[in-house]
């Protein structure tokens, strides 16, 4: 109830902010701010929403779909972030030296997993970083944008808007009041909509009735599908070979919502306990101390695959080797039905703008 009046209050303040985000987007539409297309085919993944709506595993979706795994095209497909949470700045691509603290920890989980078949890079001017990146690598042929969408400054050939499933944007405000990034409207920019973090058994019905929630925000053809989560097999730490023997755990993540990932954890395992950090959580060695002074005998410490490139990084080799620490590798899975629709999407749109 008092978080429903406090809603109620902060709703003239909430009208103020879309305002300005509605004024902001009128400049860009009207080309009085400038914005730049880029040469290459360079696709958006973003929200409306501030949170995580499962953007990284998006991008290593359509990572996967490349042919950046065709002999000598190694680095044909780049990644382009701000690098969130970073303590450096400007324009970087990424290398073996680099760590959570210089690209972030999303930019470096990817390129952990993906190098060298794709070029990570950061920046938080993306027209500027794109230019610069086609300058030092011409051999670019397709750049993701992760989080861009509200990046009006760069104009991509497509752009992908992801919705939570628990956190729909129709029944949102701006911020205060709500987590909107700016009005619901600006879902017309869209050219595709993912509903993500769907249950595996998602009706029909129910996705009919989401769709016609979504669609009066988007163009009358905007394809709307639906997605969730899979989380496979733990991977260890010390071997990055699967674990399969898992039972008593602790959980640790720094996500935006770990609801999801507990509700999982909790009916595939035995959950001791769950340690909460914030989002982007820039773990320190004490906060690792206190993890496993913690941890009960005869159970596991698992984590997120962005939460482990940082965890990793306060290991010494031996800590590394003996303790029991994996994390839950996850991956977009879309429902019955979207999968062929979705890949059929991206391939028109790819043949059409390239």
């Amino acid at each position: 109830m008092k978080r429903s009046v406090i809603k109620w209050l902060l709703l003239p303040f909430s009208g103020v902010y879309g305002f300005v985000t509605d004024v902001r987007n009128w400049l860009f539409n009207s080309h009085l701010l400038n914005v730049f297309r880029p040469p290459v085919y360079t696709v958006s993944v973003g929200n409306l929403t501030v949170g995580g709506t499962g953007k990284t595993p998006m991008i290593e979706l359509l990572i996967e779909r490349s042919q950046i795994f065709v002999p000598g095209s190694a680095g044909s497909t780049a990644t382009l972030s701000r690098g969130y949470g970073r303590h450096t700045t400007g324009f970087r691509i990424a290398t073996d030296l680099d760590s959570a603290s210089t690209i972030g920890d999303e930019p470096l989980q990817l390129y952990r997993k993906f190098t060298p078949y794709i070029r990570v890079c950061v920046g938080e001017r993306r027209a500027e970083a794109i230019q610069s990146l086609l300058a030092l690598h011409p051999d670019t042929h397709q750049i993701l944008l992760d989080d861009a969408f509200q990046h009006r400054a760069v104009q991509p050939h497509l752009s992908i808007l992801l919705m939570d499933y628990n956190r729909p944007f129709y029944d949102d405000y701006p911020f205060p009041a709500g987590r909107l990034r700016e009005r619901r409207k600006g879902a017309r920019r869209a050219d595709a909509v993912v509903v993500t973090k769907c249950p595996n058994d998602l009706f029909a019905t129910e996705q009919q009735r989401i769709a016609a929630k979504i669609r009066p925000y988007t163009q009358s053809d905007t394809p709307i599908f639906f997605a969730g989560l899979h989380y496979d097999q733990p991977v260890s730490f010390a071997t990055r070979q699967a674990v399969t023997d898992l039972q008593a755990v602790v959980l640790v993540s720094g996500l935006a919502n770990a609801d999801p990932l507990e509700q999982y954890v909790r009916q595939t395992f035995r959950l001791i306990h769950h340690h909460r950090f914030a989002d982007h959580h820039a773990y320190s060695r004490a906060d690792l101390d206190h993890i496993l002074a913690n941890l009960p005998p005869g159970t596991s410490v698992v984590t997120t695959e962005k939460d482990w490139v940082k965890l990793d990084a306060l290991l010494s080799p031996d800590e590394r080797a003996s303790l029991p620490l994996s994390y839950l590798p996850v991956a977009v899975a879309f429902l019955p039905g979207y999968e062929q629709e979705f890949a059929r999407f991206l391939t028109q749109s790819s043949l059409k703008n390239r």
